[in-house]
C-alpha cells in the first residue's frame, strides 16, 4: 500500500486549492494563511488540517524538508488588472517567499496559481525570473492558463497554474484535458437554490440563466463588498438575470418579483465549492474568501495530474511538454 502524498500549503486562503489537493489525495502537513477569518474557516471545515494562522515571511519551511508537494495561490493583486499592477515592486507580492520555501522544504513538486494578467507582457521579465529561479532549484517548470470551466465550474474564471516537477522523478507531467462541454449553466447550477423558498419565477429564471458565469470577484480587505463587482461584471450578471449590486441573505421568497441576488452559498457552488463548506456568519467576509478562492475542482484535477506523475513512471502516451502554451 502506498503512503499518501504529503503537502504544504502557503496563501490558503479559504481552502479552495487545499480542498481540491485533498480530492485528489494530498494530505496537508501545514497550510499557511495569515488574515484570521480564513483561518477560522479552515479550522471549522477541517479541524484535522494543521492551519499555520502567520505571515508565510515568517514561516520555517525547514522542519517539513521533504513533502511531496508546495503548493500555493500568491496574492494576485500585484498582477491583476483590477489593480495597479506593480508585480514584484508590490510589498503583496510573495514569489520571493514561495522561491525560499521550495529552497528550504525541497518538495517533489511544486504548484502555485495566480491571475491570467500574470502573462502580461509588462511582467515578462519577472515572470522569466521566477520560473528560472525555480528551475535553477532543480525543477522542471510547467505554465499553462487554465480556465475553469474546462473543469465543470460553471464560470470561465482564467488562471495561471505554475508546475514544477523535481529533476530526478520518474513520472512525466501534463496539464489535465480540458472539457469545456462539462460546465452547467448559472440556472442549471443554482436551481434548486434559488427555489428553496418555493419562489414561482425559479424555474423560468433557471431557463434564462442558459450560460456559465462571469468570473467571481472577492476585491481586497480594503476594498470591495458583498456584491458581485465593478459595472461590467454586474452588467454580465444582469443579463443573466442577476442583481448584482449586493448579495442577499437568503433565497427569493414566493411571490417575488424583480431580478434575484445571489446568496454567499450560491456565490460558493458557483465558485465550485461542495455545499457543505461555511464560510463564516460575516457575509462580507464570507463574499471576500468565495470570490478570491480557486476552484476546488481545478485545483483536484491539476492535483491528480501531479499524483500521477509522481508515483507513475513515463510512457509513449505521457508526453512531458515543459513552459506549454504561456510565453515565458
Amino acid at each position: 500500500m502506498k503512503r499518501p502524498l504529503t503537502c504544504v500549503e502557503i496563501c490558503a486562503g479559504a481552502g479552495g486549492q487545499a480542498l481540491g489537493l485533498a480530492m485528489a489525495g494530498f494530505v496537508h502537513t501545514a497550510l499557511v494563511e495569515y488574515e484570521s477569518d480564513y483561518c477560522n474557516v479552515l479550522k471549522l471545515n477541517r479541524p484535522e488540517w494543521n492551519v499555520v494562522c502567520a505571515d508565510v515571511r515568517d514561516f520555517d519551511g525547514r522542519p517539513y524538508h521533504g513533502v511531496d508537494l508546495l503548493a500555493g495561490g500568491v496574492p494576485c493583486p500585484p498582477f491583476s488588472v483590477a489593480g495597479k499592477q506593480l508585480g514584484k515592486d508590490d510589498e503583496r507580492d510573495l514569489f520571493p517567499e514561495a522561491i525560499r520555501l521550495i529552497k528550504e522544504i525541497g518538495p517533489r513538486a511544486v504548484m502555485l496559481e495566480n491571475v491570467r494578467g500574470f502573462l502580461g507582457p509588462g511582467f515578462d521579465e519577472y515572470r522569466k525570473y521566477i520560473l528560472r529561479s525555480i528551475d535553477k532549484l532543480g525543477y522542471r517548470m510547467h505554465i499553462d492558463l487554465l480556465n475553469a470551466s474546462d473543469f465543470g465550474v460553471p464560470q470561465l474564471r482564467p488562471r495561471v497554474v505554475i508546475v514544477g516537477i523535481k529533476q530526478g522523478e520518474a513520472g512525466c507531467f501534463s496539464y489535465p484535458q480540458a472539457n469545456p462541454q462539462d460546465a452547467p449553466s448559472v440556472g442549471k447550477t443554482l436551481y434548486d437554490l434559488m427555489a428553496e423558498n418555493k419562489w414561482k419565477g425559479a424555474k423560468s429564471w433557471a431557463k434564462h440563466a442558459d450560460k456559465i458565469a462571469p468570473t467571481l470577484v472577492g476585491g481586497s480587505k480594503k476594498h470591495g463588498g458583498p456584491d458581485l463587482g465593478p459595472v461590467r461584471a454586474r452588467n454580465a450578471w444582469a443579463e443573466l438575470g442577476v442583481d448584482g449590486r449586493s448579495v442577499a441573505d437568503s433565497a427569493p421568497g414566493p411571490d417575488f418579483e424583480g431580478i434575484p441576488r445571489l446568496t454567499s452559498r450560491m456565490m460558493a457552488r458557483i465558485q465550485g465549492f461542495p455545499d457543505t463548506w461555511t464560510f463564516g456568519k460575516k457575509k462580507t467576509a464570507a463574499c471576500r474568501m468565495i470570490g478570491n478562492a480557486f476552484p476546488p475542482p481545478v485545483a483536484r484535477a491539476v492535483g491528480i495530474k501531479i499524483k500521477e506523475c509522481l508515483e507513475y513512471g513515463c510512457t509513449d502516451s505521457k508526453r512531458e511538454v515543459p513552459l506549454s502554451r504561456a510565453v515565458v
